[in-house]
């Protein structure tokens, strides 16, 4: 009996570890990406600096079928998509697209601030910790460490454990930093001292061999040689002026603002020029091919992110404003440069593989003097002269010398430091600066930024200002400029306000899984980095209080 108990116990072990290895083979993982994700190969962002959300139907007309006309007839156009916050500058359209955030939360409240804490001025990207790679000036000493938040690249870094390549170009360094985020691949800007792209040791020890060798072959001196003329007949040129005006910037060495504008005096010298021509954007967007080509970008079934910033426009509508025949001439010839870049996506990622998106970091105002020309309202204040005011009148009636330390962001700060402060009621200070600042020609109202919830000024403004408003890096008093009012000169423009020609954007989405049509729903700068994120199966941003924009997912 005891004999057959033991064989009968024996079975049953055999039994047992037989179901167990059929169990065990049962849940065998499948072999690494054999079942992906469905997901882009590579998705694109293009940020175009200072485009007016208007410039997309302006010269509607005149775009060629594969650029802009292309990205409105096959994608889908959130036509009413608007800045949540002010001010509307670079460093913060940037950031805000890419984190899907507001300055009150990423910590970027401007190109430059001043920060109370260090009682330093400080520029957006700066880094005194790094090393600049491939430039010996201050121009590499950049890294994303002011930026608070994850931005939707460093999301798709970490959800594919980092195998996805991250790149971020523009001219200028804040356009390529802080849309790569804190952990991509490279991030490259353009030094206009040497006339090469370059990056910093945050990034890496030495320029990959692909950027060194587009930056042996110096590209700014063949587009010098070619000049700037006008791409078609001048007289064909019917959204923009006249082409001599006196509120157009004039370029060094030119006595009028007209075309064609000479650059081969340029050449070997003056590198940083061509930022100020539509040819920054063609080399630009060179550079992004050859990003494309040499690591591979969108070549497996990992998302790779292209971040790219075409930056040139904004230099042109500085010097010469929205209505100028520069101006114009730079979206036609940007318009064929993204022709000539989507087709390139369509031959090396595959039409319908990849994912881009068009929006901009802020739009512009009209030049106060066509403004004038035209009967329109608008004009110029000047920080310096509001704070040099200001002081004068606090001066006289609380018996503190240079009280307001400076104008900025349309922020009075004060001098916490000055020992006589600590003798007054600072509250009554602000009230009285408030009141002061009210009858200032070109000011429309104040505001102060510890209480704007007390305030009075509509809903919109309310939120805006909020929205822009660091606890540990704002100043004191908000001001709001009247419509078309700004910081400035006698010539060219400008952007930060509230105002939708500053805070109308353009947003368009094309390609992998993007239905084409349009709406008009108001959507926010904030919910493109939202948008993606749903899209792409992702975690949102650590800072991001965007929405998906539902209405154009296939």
């Amino acid at each position: 009996m005891k004999q057959k108990y033991l064989l009968f116990a024996a079975l049953c072990c055999i039994c047992s570890v037989t179901q167990a290895q059929k169990k065990t083979k049962a849940i065998t993982p499948p072999a690494a990406h054999s079942a992906a994700l469905n997901r882009p190969k590579l998705v694109i962002g293009l940020v175009v600096d200072q485009m007016r959300w208007d410039y997309l139907y302006r010269y509607y007309d005149r775009y060629s079928d594969g650029g802009f006309k292309r990205l409105l007839n096959e994608g889908f156009s959130v036509e009413n998509t608007l800045i949540p916050y002010t001010p509307t500058y670079t460093a913060v359209g940037h950031s805000s697209i890419y984190t899907g955030s507001v300055p009150a939360i990423t910590g970027i409240i401007g190109n430059n601030w001043y920060d109370p804490q260090t009682n330093k001025d400080v520029y957006c990207t700066d880094d005194s910790t790094v090393t600049g790679v491939g430039a010996d000036n201050a121009a590499g000493k950049m890294s994303p460490k002011n930026l608070l938040s994850t931005t939707i690249t460093d999301e798709l870094r970490l959800a594919t454990n980092f195998q996805g390549k991250v790149i971020g170009l523009s001219l200028k360094d804040r356009g390529s930093i802080l849309p790569a985020g804190h952990t991509p691949t490279g991030a490259y800007w353009y030094d206009g001292k040497t006339g090469n792209w370059i990056t910093s040791t945050y990034y890496m020890k030495q320029l990959p061999s692909w950027v060194e060798q587009y930056n042996k072959q110096k590209i700014a001196n063949q587009y010098y040689n070619m000049d700037w003329n006008t791409l078609y007949p001048a007289d064909s040129y019917a959204q923009s002026t006249a082409d001599n005006k006196d509120y157009e910037g004039i370029t060094n060495g030119e006595k009028l603002p007209t075309f064609p504008h000479s650059l081969k005096g340029y050449v070997g010298k003056n590198y940083d020029a061509i930022r100020s021509t539509p040819y920054g954007n063609t080399i630009t967007l060179d550079l992004a091919k050859e990003a494309i080509k040499a690591e591979g970008l969108g070549k497996d079934n990992i998302t790779d992110f292209l971040a790219v910033s075409c930056s040139s426009t904004d230099y042109v509508g500085h010097q010469y404003g929205p209505n100028s025949m520069e101006a114009e001439d730079t979206y036609l010839r940007l318009d064929l440069d993204l022709a000539s870049f989507f087709d390139y996506l369509d031959k090396t990622v595959g039409k319908g593989n990849y994912l881009v998106f068009l929006s901009a970091d802020h739009g512009a105002a009209h030049v106060p003097g066509f403004m004038k020309e035209n009967k329109l309202p608008g004009g110029v204040v000047s920080n310096k002269g509001i704070t040099d005011g200001l002081n004068t009148y606090l001066e006289d009636r609380f018996k503190v010398k240079k009280p307001a330390m400076m104008a900025m962001n349309n922020q009075i700060i004060f001098d916490h430091r000055n020992h006589d402060m600590q003798n007054i009621d600072f509250t009554a200070m602000k009230a009285a600066a408030i009141a002061y600042l009210r009858t200032v020609d070109g000011i429309a109202d104040a505001v102060d930024l510890a209480r704007i919830s007390e305030s009075t000024l509509p809903a919109i403004q309310k939120e805006m200002i909020t929205n822009g408003y660091n606890a540990r890096l704002s100043g004191d008093i908000y001001f709001i400029l009247q419509p078309n009012h700004f910081d400035g000169g006698k010539t060219g423009t400008t952007h930060g306000a509230w105002n939708p020609y500053d805070a109308h954007i353009p947003l368009v989405f094309m390609g992998w899984n993007v239905k084409h049509g349009s709406t008009n729903k108001t959507h926010y700068m904030t919910d493109i980095a939202a948008t993606l994120a749903a899209m792409l199966h992702i975690q949102m941003p650590s800072g991001c209080v965007g929405e998906p924009i539902t209405e154009l997912i296939k």
